[in-house]
């Protein structure tokens, strides 16, 4: 119990949205009603062990990327958690940085990188569509670009070259004037947004 609010808090802190099941027949039923980009699995929890829950999702053809939390460390119980359908493991007790390494790695493998939803805001690339606490934003092309990538590399500072490069072609000649303006625009759009300038380096968002 200690262990999974620890990792829920450390998740939390890194802006990662987390759902918390004590034992597996909870988390399976939480399956059928949300998906989930990432699955933290340990192979000891009551009811319905790690291994067997993903068997059982994998028979379901749940292809959702998942990491084994395990204590074991013989060759026939890692075996046996590749076999259920398991992506990564990391053996307890583990580093946190090694954990939070692993996970960003898998989801980037995936191509579900970092979380699509940052704070009250929404990222759905799929239909180049963002939404801030559920209401559908009205963006310009470039002002979706730019919010994109803000979302998309969270607390992290987005260089001003990388912005330059995905807002305007060659032709178009953007400047870091124009990066500012659009910057501008969406702390006005989003006044409870925290966009910090990071004097000559670029721009991060904050959550």
């Amino acid at each position: 119990m200690l262990l999974g609010e620890t990792i829920v808090d450390l998740l939390e802190d890194e802006c990662y949205n987390v759902s918390h099941f004590t034992n597996g027949s909870d988390a399976l039923d939480a399956t059928y009603k949300e998906k989930f980009d990432l699955y933290l699995l340990d192979i000891n929890v009551p009811l319905i062990d790690g291994l067997s829950l993903l068997r059982d999702l994998r028979a379901a053809e749940d292809t959702t990327p998942a990491i084994f939390l395990t204590s074991h460390k013989d060759k026939e119980s890692l075996e046996k958690g590749f076999e259920s359908g398991g992506d990564d493991y990391i053996t307890k007790p583990f580093d946190n940085d090694e954990l939070l390494w692993r996970l960003k790695a898998l989801l980037k493998r995936t191509k579900k990188d970092l979380p699509k939803e940052v704070g009250k805001l929404k990222l759905d690339d799929e239909h180049k569509s963002i939404y801030y606490d559920s209401i559908l934003l009205e963006l310009s092309k470039k002002e979706y670009s730019l919010l994109q990538l803000l979302i998309s590399h969270a607390n992290e500072t987005v260089p001003k070259e990388l912005i330059l490069e995905e807002l305007w072609s060659a032709e178009e000649g953007g400047s870091d004037g124009a990066v500012r303006v659009y910057v501008n625009r969406l702390k006005q759009l989003l006044p409870e947004v925290q966009i910090e300038n990071i004097r000559a380096v670029g721009y991060r968002l904050v959550c």
